[in-house]
């Protein structure tokens, strides 16, 4: 098949999963777009071979939220977008507060709850996603949970 079609498909199949994601984790437009253009020329650079849709959207995940990490280690300095923005970006009027509330979640805390309520994710599937333990998973969503109700109280 070929490679060229093959990532105009996956833009435009996968950019909004990838933009939620980013958004959530960086809170930043300009690195958002930045994370997303860098996710889909590792697609073009690694050419994966992928069992189904699935398997390369979570792909596509675990690579945009790798290259999120490291835009936060390195662009410390770099200004956010107001936590205004976000809101009126993802959430309809009424998750607003939820969606203020989870972005006040550290950020390994917020990956985990947005992928698991928002994508639909489970436990399992984030782990692989975030090449992380499924009982880290666990404690992660287990913890941001717990800030959430306590934000919301």
């Amino acid at each position: 098949m070929d490679r060229g079609k093959d990532i105009r498909e996956a833009v435009i199949k996968y950019s909004d999963t990838l933009y939620k994601v980013c958004i959530v984790i960086l809170c930043n437009e300009q690195d958002v777009q930045d994370a997303i253009q860098d996710t889909f020329c590792r697609y073009l650079e690694k050419r994966p071979q992928f069992h189904d849709a699935e398997h390369e959207k979570a792909w596509l995940i675990r690579v945009a939220t790798n290259i999120c990490r490291d835009m936060i280690r390195f662009r410390i300095r770099h200004p956010k977008v107001s936590i205004d923005e976000v809101e009126n970006t993802l959430a309809a009027p009424e998750q607003k507060e939820i969606l203020r509330e989870l972005l006040e979640l550290p950020m390994k805390q917020r990956t985990v709850i947005y992928l698991h309520y928002v994508e639909g994710y489970q436990v399992k599937e984030i782990a692989d996603i975030l090449g992380i333990k499924e009982g880290a998973v666990k404690v992660r969503l287990m913890r941001g949970r717990r800030q959430m109700r306590e934000l919301l109280v």
